[in-house]
């Protein structure tokens, strides 16, 4: 059995909201200065399952990770928690990636990867929950795809994955190989263990280019066109109501609430 599980490396959302800049002129976010970023929640909740199935069946789990040079850091971190091989693509190419273009790169890694039989995948990011690329890498690479479960299961040729509905789930069977995109209540992931610290220190993480992938300046162009990138201001105003009486006050308010169509 073959499980291949992409994560991202993000900002870590548990920063103080002070810690959070954006340069408006370059439409990018600012690194926090001496934060460092960590795996995305979500990648990390499908990489437990990857494991937790590894684990059942035997087999391998391959993580692949896009992203600049200090990523690697998460496949390492990948590693640790048990995974048997991490690759991680990187290219000053795919700098300006939107999420067609990020699909694009992933599909074409594990095609070069070749056989596998589950591609799990975190249900979004948290940088941008935008949560396209689970069903875009699915449709590119031709596979089913549920989003998002709670719970996997395997049996002889199939998966079956409980999938989340709004009042419950939905039980849902696949044939294999398919795609998963992975949700929180999957269940928590493990913390590395020393051993698994020690084998990711010495692994060799493979780096992968735009050029490994055949990939053209033409394939990763843009779909989407970024118009502004801002940290939103919200302003409120406080009008305080002088009465008599209490009865007075609630008439006040009533009459307040409808002149501003909100009764």
């Amino acid at each position: 059995m073959k499980f291949i599980v992409t994560i991202k490396q993000v900002p870590d959302p548990d920063i103080p909201p002070g810690y959070f800049k954006i340069d408006e002129s370059a439409k990018r976010v600012i690194p926090p200065t001496g934060v460092a970023p960590v795996m995305n929640g979500y990648d990390a909740n499908a990489l437990e399952a990857a494991l937790k199935l590894k684990e059942q069946h035997g087999g391998e789990v391959v993580v692949v990770s896009l992203g600049a040079a200090e990523a690697r850091d998460a496949v390492k971190r990948a590693i640790a928690m048990g995974a048997t091989q991490g690759i991680l693509i990187s290219d000053s190419a795919f700098d300006q990636l939107d999420s067609f273009g990020t699909v694009r790169v992933l599909a074409s890694a594990i095609q070069k990867i070749g056989d596998f039989d589950l591609i799990l995948c975190g249900r979004q990011a948290s940088d941008t929950d935008a949560g396209q690329v689970p069903l875009g890498l699915a449709e590119l690479l031709g596979l089913p795809a549920v989003a998002p479960i709670r719970a996997i299961e395997l049996t002889d040729d199939s998966v079956k994955v409980h999938r989340v509905i709004e009042d419950g789930a939905q039980v849902v069977q696949l044939p294999r190989p398919c795609l998963v995109s992975v949700s929180s209540e999957i269940g928590e992931p493990r913390y590395p263990p020393l051993k698994g610290i020690m084998a990711a220190g010495r692994a060799q993480i493979p780096v992968w280019t735009a050029a490994d992938l055949g990939l053209s300046e033409a394939d990763l162009a843009p779909k989407r066109v970024l118009q502004r990138l801002y940290v939103e201001t919200r302003e409120t105003q406080v009008e305080m109501i002088e009465a008599d009486s209490p009865a007075e006050a609630g008439e006040q308010l009533a009459l307040k609430l409808r002149e501003a169509k909100l009764i």
